[in-house]
């Protein structure tokens, strides 16, 4: 029985006991049964809202996985393992702005150009594989 349906209930009652809305006691009643009916109602919309907040976050999950499988190159059918993931991210080279400190993450690939900018501020970097190698 949903809450919507408790308060309906609960109102019927009070309405079958015919209380008089005149009496101290009576207004108290009816007012707390006016109150549940409308925090039944808010609930109600709250609960659709919540609905539509999953429905767009089962979505956004769809799409992040679809990235996912676009940048990390996974098809359905492949087996795709944290193993694989942690070697995917030993290949990955990372470095810092020193215009606005942001931390960006690159590929051998991007590494190899040896130069690349910096997708926060537009900041011009260049570097060497060869000081990586040294290490």
């Amino acid at each position: 029985m949903t809450i919507g349906e408790k308060v309906s209930y609960i109102k019927g009652l009070a309405e079958g006991l015919a209380l008089d809305e005149s009496t101290k006691e009576g207004k108290v009643l009816a007012a707390i049964v006016d109150v549940l009916g409308d925090i039944a109602e808010n609930l109600a919309e709250v609960d659709e809202e919540l609905d539509d907040v999953a429905d767009v976050m089962t979505d956004l999950e769809e799409s992040v996985s679809d990235l996912e499988d676009e940048v990390y190159g996974v098809d359905d059918d492949d087996e795709y393992d944290d193993d694989d993931f942690d070697e995917e991210l030993d290949d990955m080279y990372e470095t810092t702005c020193p215009k606005c400190g942001n931390t960006i993450r690159f590929d051998y690939e991007q590494a190899a150009n040896e130069q690349l900018d910096c997708p926060n501020c537009g900041a011009h970097l260049e570097f060497s594989l060869e000081d990586d190698d040294a290490e």
